[in-house]
């Protein structure tokens, strides 16, 4: 039995990894979370709204099903190695919020490194594989290189999970997550959306607790690749657009977003974008959404790997969009 700590296992994606591995029950889970529980603005205001749907967060005992919960500093990088090294944990898996800044997943390496029973790590870098190229389009992205970076200089074992985008922040709330509303391009709840481009580019979409159970299968191999790709289903907005107008039984209404007004950081406002102004002001949200749709246009979510975890667990079926989307959404 392995000692699998969760970084951020409180959180969204966090929650979903950390019941699947306590389902499983092959290995001990212990969820790491901060001592003085701050989150970024925009994700409080989604936790307070969705709160019916999001996992309570505590900072000490245990959570239902028997993980084991450590509160941390992830300002103190010797304080975190000695829990690592008290808790003998072996793997680290990091969810943590990359909105929060740097530090606390620079220290959660470094911290891993000098750990003398840690050997795994999987950084918070879910989505896609970060490159220079991504880095010029998205500030994410630029984040996220910093921490290939970091860990190029270890002597850890990692692997970083490149999984698409989450397809559950359309799903939500009438299909199992952690992961609020977020309507990015498609606006399900208000049947509005602003198409990127051409809509026609493949677009990888993952829903969290598939991602999940590919983490905890990979917690079994020998040995990790650099990148683990988790391909959930392959659409593009054209095409998920159709379906989610199948589902809710309405033609949707739909703009077109040009490529040249994502260069320039707009997207058109959706229903949904203007409650969230107050936590995340809208020159952000509009900079950040037009990150991720330029992304989607230039094809950088259209992952096509020579090898996924897919292949290596051919036994494990992702849900696809159309099946997400018909049993969240579908009535009658």
């Amino acid at each position: 039995m392995v000692v699998v700590a969760i970084a951020g296992g409180s959180g969204k994606l966090g929650s979903a990894i950390v019941d699947v591995l306590v389902e499983r029950g092959k290995h001990e889970v212990i969820v790491l979370t901060r001592e003085v529980w701050v989150l970024p603005p925009f994700d409080e205001f989604l936790e307070l709204r969705h709160e019916r749907w999001a996992k309570q967060k505590s900072n000490t005992g245990e959570y239902e099903g028997g993980q084991t919960t450590v509160s941390v500093q992830y300002d103190n990088v010797q304080s975190l190695t000695d829990t690592l090294e008290s808790r003998k944990v072996e793997v680290l898996i990091s969810t943590l919020d990359p909105q929060s800044g740097l530090d606390p997943e620079l220290n959660l390496i470094k911290a891993a490194d000098a750990s003398l029973t840690t050997k795994r790590y999987i950084p918070s870098l879910w989505g896609i594989k970060y490159t220079p190229e991504t880095a010029e389009i998205s500030p994410i992205a630029r984040t996220k290189l910093v921490f290939y970076d970091a860990l190029n200089k270890t002597s850890l074992e990692w692997t970083a999970f490149a999984n698409g985008y989450f397809l559950d922040y359309y799903l939500a709330p009438h299909v199992k997550t952690y992961m609020p509303p977020t309507a990015l391009a498609i606006d399900v709840q208000n049947a509005t959306a602003a198409i990127t481009g051409t809509g026609d580019v493949p677009v990888v979409f993952t829903y969290n607790f598939d991602i999940a159970r590919f983490v905890a299968a990979a917690l079994g191999l020998p040995k990790w690749d650099k990148t683990s790709y988790v391909i959930g289903d392959r659409v593009t907005l054209n095409e998920f657009l159709s379906i989610v107008e199948e589902a809710r039984g309405v033609r949707f209404s739909v703009v077109k977003d040009s490529l040249e007004d994502l260069k320039a950081g707009r997207v058109t406002e959706l229903p949904s974008h203007p409650p969230l102004y107050p936590f995340f002001p809208k020159p952000h949200l509009q900079s950040l959404f037009a990150s991720f749709e330029r992304l989607f246009e230039e094809g950088h979510f259209d992952m096509k790997p020579e090898t996924s975890l897919n292949d290596v667990f051919p036994d494990i079926k992702t849900k696809t969009v159309r099946d997400g989307l018909l049993e969240a959404w579908k009535r009658g």
